[in-house]
């Protein structure tokens, strides 16, 4: 278990280059073993975690340039544990539904190297090294969209590309500063986050920096105003592409807040809690608004995406440990629900090839598997209790009402608005005659799909009636996050804001 991270990142990254050697006729079968070998890497990894400690694990660290404090360091905690088992779970689901593209081959090794990144995000403790991958999943994705895509996939992957890249050269700035702070302060230089994290910078350097790293991520995530790229991306993005975008690449984002900009700009952080509340609460209303009012399946999968996103924002903001164990949770759920939503609308996609609602109706009668399935993920993406996305949603609203309860009760339109576009989507798509010759001979969910959608609705109901598992590592990390933030705060109004239950400063 000593370099299991690196295995996890190398694994993919070596399989892709042999890909190129392999035959076309043989190119799926290695993609899906190759994707599920990461997956059961992945399961160990968390079976060989200690769930009581808040701290990072499988610490992995060798110098890159020792001049600049550059290193190859890598580790995991319950923060990004469960994200980097969802990013192999998902990559390996999407191989596995991916049907009759052109150039299969290179689709799937796209999807490999893709994996190198996504997980390297997420395990990397190196601000440089996290920045390499950071930029590195913008190539594979944009060649997906690019090449793949709809007929304006060339708009909507150089849209993709402009945005997100513009985002990251302003937090690169904001690195290279903090690294210059950091080398000013102790006269070494060092991108170790751990390192970064003990350097308490003042308030008004705070400020400034918390706006360089917001930017990056907020357009990753992506938040209100920034947000325009990604209707386009998904809507000319070929299934996987949406299934990997919305699961893993816009989680990215709102990682980056909870890895860098809490624990760096602890006082900055609570001084713009209600402005990030306010765009957070217009991504939720207003995206939700959008998305009653579009014609288009995977339009309303989009939109909806973004304002899900919108309560992991909320969450993440609360400083709490209720409220951001919650958006962390709240992530996972969103990338298992939304993920399976676009592999949903692929299915009838690759039927139909229309994705519009008024082609449809009555599919319940013709696809009950298919309907059932969907029916799942639609109680899901709308919170019903008993399933995934109560518990993270229902957390994070309860960690920012100790923030603002007005503001909370305005977040909390997500659950009516969202059962609103839902239920509106699936009424129309599945419910009512059949009134399409095509549609009545449609075939239901084949062996492929249903290995596919059936685990996720699975882990939809088991950790929406019992979340311990994985919440549990999760919150025992939040809240050693959470106590350092208190620690480290300045002001008074953090020192307030910043809420640190009694229990866990005894246990500290």
């Amino acid at each position: 278990m000593e370099n299991i991270l690196s295995v996890l990142i190398f694994f993919p990254l070596v399989a892709a280059l042999l890909g190129f050697l392999v035959k076309p006729q043989s190119i799926r079968a290695y993609g899906i073993t190759v994707a599920a070998i990461e997956f059961v890497l992945t399961l160990w990894l968390w079976m060989s975690f200690d769930a009581s400690d808040g701290g990072f694990q499988f610490i992995e660290f060798f110098p890159l340039v020792s001049s600049f404090g550059i290193n190859y360091y890598l580790g995991v905690d319950g923060i990004s544990l469960f994200i980097v088992v969802m990013t192999a779970l998902m990559t390996l689901l999407g191989i596995v539904t991916l049907g009759e593209v052109k150039k299969l081959k290179n689709m799937i090794i796209s999807l490999l190297f893709l994996e190198v990144a996504m997980v390297g995000v997420f395990v990397s403790l190196d601000a440089i090294v996290f920045y390499l991958f950071w930029e590195f999943s913008l190539v594979p994705m944009l060649y997906i969209i690019g090449y793949w895509g709809g007929e304006k996939r060339l708009y909507a992957a150089i849209k993709f590309f402009l945005y997100t890249f513009a985002g990251s050269l302003i937090m690169l700035v904001g690195m290279l500063y903090v690294a210059y702070v950091y080398h000013e302060v102790t006269g070494n230089w060092s991108f170790s986050l751990t390192d970064w994290y003990a350097l308490v910078l003042p308030i008004s350097v705070q400020k400034w920096l918390f706006w360089a790293f917001f930017l990056g991520f907020a357009i990753k995530v992506p938040m209100f105003p920034f947000h325009t790229w990604l209707p386009y991306a998904h809507g000319q993005a070929p299934t996987i592409g949406s299934v990997i975008l919305a699961a893993v690449l816009l989680k990215m984002g709102t990682y980056g807040f909870v890895r860098f900009s809490l624990p760096m700009f602890p006082d900055a952080s609570v001084a713009y809690i209600l402005p990030v509340g306010v765009i957070a609460i217009i991504m939720i209303i207003y995206t939700a608004m959008v998305a009653y009012a579009q014609k288009d399946m995977k339009q309303v999968v989009a939109y909806s995406s973004i304002s899900h996103m919108g309560v992991i924002v909320l969450g993440t903001f609360a400083m709490n440990p209720e409220g951001i164990a919650g958006s962390v949770f709240l992530m996972l759920s969103h990338g298992i629900v939304s993920g399976a939503l676009f592999l949903l609308v692929g299915v009838i996609y690759d039927r139909r090839h229309t994705k519009l609602m008024s082609e449809f109706g009555g599919l319940a009668a013709v696809m009950p598997k298919y309907a059932l399935i969907f029916g799942i993920m639609l109680m899901a993406s709308v919170g019903l209790p008993l399933t995934i996305g109560f518990v993270g949603e229902y957390l994070s609203l309860a960690g920012f009402f100790k923030v603002s309860p007005v503001m909370t009760a305005l977040g909390g339109f997500s659950v009516i608005l969202g059962a609103v576009y839902m239920l509106s989507l699936y009424k129309k798509s599945f419910f009512g005659p059949v009134t399409k010759e095509e549609n009545k001979v449609l075939p239901d969910l084949n062996g492929r799909e249903l290995a596919a959608l059936v685990p996720l609705a699975a882990i939809v109901v088991w950790l929406g009636v019992y979340p311990k598992p994985v919440l549990g590592p999760i919150d025992t990390s939040v809240k050693a996050l959470v106590q350092f933030m208190d620690t480290k705060a300045q002001t008074p109004e953090a020192k307030r804001v910043i809420h640190v239950s009694k229990s866990t400063k005894e246990a500290k």
